[in-house]
């Protein structure tokens, strides 16, 4: 079973994602197993200080490197982990290939910003890897780190009830998926194509080709750059 811990000042926040759908039905089949840990647990006085002012001066508060180092050391002590990861914004941004890779990987580590963020002490002794979800701040890195885990989990064994689907979603092979129809064929008077109704697979798997290819280079030139 691969292990997905979460670190977070606020983990609270990280409930829902995982209660519904294809995330709990794979933690339900005992095929992941992901918990929060609340980052005040491991504070570093009675008041549960996690944070503190910037040295320099500046505004916004810092996560505290030792609370992050107790949190993660206590998880080694029960487990191997082959990554670290800590959602940042100013950081690689997550791709199809990042997503794949982690899939295959043992247990996870997840750590969350917030504030101003982390002291970089915990960025250069202890993460082994940072991702960002794209260009721009939010409050925390709970919903990151959410989004991170789904792009995971869906594409280990099992998790889906069909495994090739994973294998035709945008960017698995740098294209965009084509356009996909369901019932009913004509819906005032706007009709499925009629090749998808053909039941010639060939043919059909090459319309899905021309039009994934068509897709990208009028929304996405950049990935066949």
């Amino acid at each position: 079973m691969k292990k997905i811990e979460i670190i977070s000042a606020t983990p609270e926040l990280l409930k829902s994602p995982f209660s519904g759908s294809i995330m709990k039905r794979a933690i339900e089949k005992g095929i992941v197993e992901i918990k929060f840990h609340d980052l005040k647990d491991y504070s570093v006085n009675n008041k549960k200080q996690i944070d503190d002012y910037q040295f320099g001066g500046g505004s916004g508060m810092v996560l505290m490197i030792e609370p992050i180092k107790k949190c993660v050391d206590e998880l080694k002590k029960q487990h191997d982990y082959d990554e670290v990861i800590f959602m940042t914004p100013d950081a690689p941004i997550l791709s199809q290939k990042i997503s794949n890779e982690l899939s295959i990987k043992g247990n996870l580590i997840i750590l969350c910003g917030h504030y101003k963020g982390i002291d970089q002490r915990v960025r250069d002794a202890i993460v082994t890897r940072e991702i960002s979800i794209g260009d721009y701040v939010l409050s925390g890195g709970e919903l990151p780190a959410a989004v991170l885990c789904d792009s995971i989990v869906r594409l280990i064994p099992g998790v889906l009830n069909d495994e090739t689907s994973a294998l035709t979603d945008s960017f698995q092979d740098n294209l965009l998926a084509p356009p996909v129809y369901t019932r009913p064929a004509n819906y005032n008077g706007m009709k499925v194509p009629e090749i998808l109704l053909s039941g010639n697979k060939k043919k059909i798997e090459e319309w899905r080709e021309e039009k994934s290819l068509i897709k990208t280079k009028t929304i996405r030139p950049d990935l066949i750059d």
